[in-house]
C-alpha cells in the first residue's frame, strides 16, 4: 500500500473564501491570486475555486499561457508584469494583462509600441507605485511622468493605478503603517485617470473602508490569514488539509531520548508515536516542541527533532491511539497558521513547501 501521508484540497473553502472577500469589498472585483501553483494548491483547483472571481492574478507568464489553454476566458494579471521585450508577444497573443513597475518595461514598450499597434494590439497595463516597501514601483514623486509616457505609447489601452501594501496587518507599525502608504499614493496619483488596485489579503480583512475598484486577495483565498487575526475569526475555511498517520509507538522511560541530536529527554514515561511526515514532505524541519498536531482529532504535540520521513509526537493522553491512527498536521480542524506560528514562519511558506512526493486529492 501506498505511504498514508495526503493533501486533501478543498476546493470549496477556496470558492466560499472568495465569496467572504467579495462580501466584505461591495462594488469592488476581485483578482483570485494563484501564483506559486495556486500557493501549493495546484493551478487548475485553484481555477475551479476561484471561477466566480473576475480575474486571476500570478507571476509566471508560462502559467499565465496554461490558464489560457485550461480555458480560462476572463482577465489574466501578470503581478510581477513582463521580463523581457519577447513577453509582449506573449501577452498580445494570449490577451493578458501585466504590472508595470520600472523604466525599462516602458522602454520595452515603447520600442515594440509600432509593430504591436498595427496588429490591432491595446494592452491593458497597472501602473504600479512604490509607496514605501521598496520592492517594485515608480515612487509617488515619479509616478505621473510614468504615467503619462504610459498614456503615450500607442499599444497601451486602459491603466489601472496600483500599489502593495506591506504592513496591512499591522495599522500601527512604527515605520510604514498602511495609513502613510495610502497618503503617498493619494500624492502620488492625484488628478491621474484610472481604477484603483491597492487591497490584498490583509486590507481586505482588516480596513474594509479602502477605495478600490479592484482587490487582490491572495493567502486569504486559502485558509490562511496575514495576521491580524485568525482565520476562524474572520470566517476563512482550510483549502488543504495535510495528513498522515501513525506508523510506529514508542514507550519511552524517563530519562530517555527521541529522535535525531536527542532533543527531547522524556522527564517520565512517555508514549511515543511516529508519524509518516517530515521535512522532505514539506513539514518544517525546525517546527519544535509542543507545536500541535491532532491524532485520531485529538490535540497533542510534537517532540523530538523533525527527520526527513518521520516525526514523533506525544500519545501519553491518548491511550486509543494505534497503528493507523490518524492524523492532522494542519487544515480542517488544525489552521495551518498555528502551526506556522509555532515553527516561526507564516502559512504561506507551508502552503507553497508542500513537496512534490506527497500524493494530493480534493475533497
Amino acid at each position: 500500500m501506498p505511504r498514508p501521508i495526503l493533501a486533501t484540497i478543498h476546493v470549496s473553502s477556496m470558492q466560499h473564501n472568495l465569496a467572504l472577500a467579495k462580501a466584505r469589498s461591495p462594488g469592488a472585483k476581485a483578482w483570485g491570486v494563484l501564483k506559486a501553483n495556486g500557493y501549493g494548491h495546484g493551478l487548475e483547483r485553484a481555477m475551479r475555486g476561484f471561477a466566480e472571481a473576475d480575474g486571476l492574478a500570478l507571476i509566471e507568464v508560462d502559467n499565465a499561457v496554461r490558464l489560457r489553454e485550461l480555458g480560462w476566458k476572463k482577465p489574466i494579471l501578470l503581478l510581477e508584469g513582463f521580463f523581457s521585450p519577447a513577453d509582449l508577444h506573449t501577452m498580445a497573443g494570449y490577451e493578458l494583462q501585466a504590472a508595470v513597475h520600472c523604466d525599462d518595461q516602458l522602454e520595452w514598450l515603447e520600442a515594440a509600441q509600432h509593430d504591436l499597434a498595427e496588429r490591432g494590439i491595446r494592452f491593458h497595463l497597472h501602473l504600479k507605485m512604490n509607496t514605501g516597501m521598496n520592492r517594485l514601483g515608480f515612487t509617488p514623486d515619479a509616478y505621473a511622468a510614468a504615467h503619462a509616457r504610459l498614456r503615450a505609447i500607442a499599444c497601451v489601452g486602459d491603466i489601472t493605478l496600483m500599489t502593495h501594501f506591506a504592513n496591512a496587518d499591522d495599522i500601527d507599525h512604527p515605520l510604514l503603517p498602511i495609513t502613510e502608504q495610502i497618503r503617498r499614493f493619494e500624492r502620488g496619483a492625484a488628478g491621474l485617470p484610472g481604477q484603483r488596485s491597492l487591497s490584498n489579503s490583509a486590507a481586505v480583512l482588516l480596513h474594509r473602508g479602502l477605495q478600490n475598484d479592484w482587490i487582490r486577495p491572495g493567502i486569504m483565498l486559502y485558509g490562511g490569514t496575514p495576521g491580524g487575526g485568525s482565520a476562524e475569526e474572520f470566517g476563512l475555511r482550510p483549502a488543504m488539509t495535510l495528513s498522515s498517520e501513525i506508523i510506529g509507538i514508542q514507550d519511552v522511560a524517563a530519562g530517555e531520548v527521541v529522535g535525531y541530536g536527542s532533543r527531547f529527554q522524556a522527564e517520565g514515561p512517555v508514549r511515543i508515536g511516529v508519524v509518516a511526515c517530515g521535512y522532505a514532505d514539506g513539514y518544517p524541519r525546525v517546527a519544535p516542541l509542543g507545536t500541535p498536531v491532532l491524532v485520531d482529532g485529538v490535540r497533542t504535540r510534537l517532540v523530538g527533532r523533525v527527520s526527513m520521513d518521520m516525526l514523533t509526537v506525544d500519545l501519553s493522553e491518548l491511550p486509543q491511539a494505534r497503528i493507523g491512527s490518524k492524523v492532522t498536521l494542519w487544515g480542517q480542524g488544525l489552521p495551518i497558521d498555528e502551526v506556522a506560528n509555532a515553527a516561526g514562519t507564516i502559512g504561506y511558506e507551508l502552503m507553497c513547501a508542500l513537496a512534490p512526493r506527497v500524493p494530493v486529492v480534493e475533497g
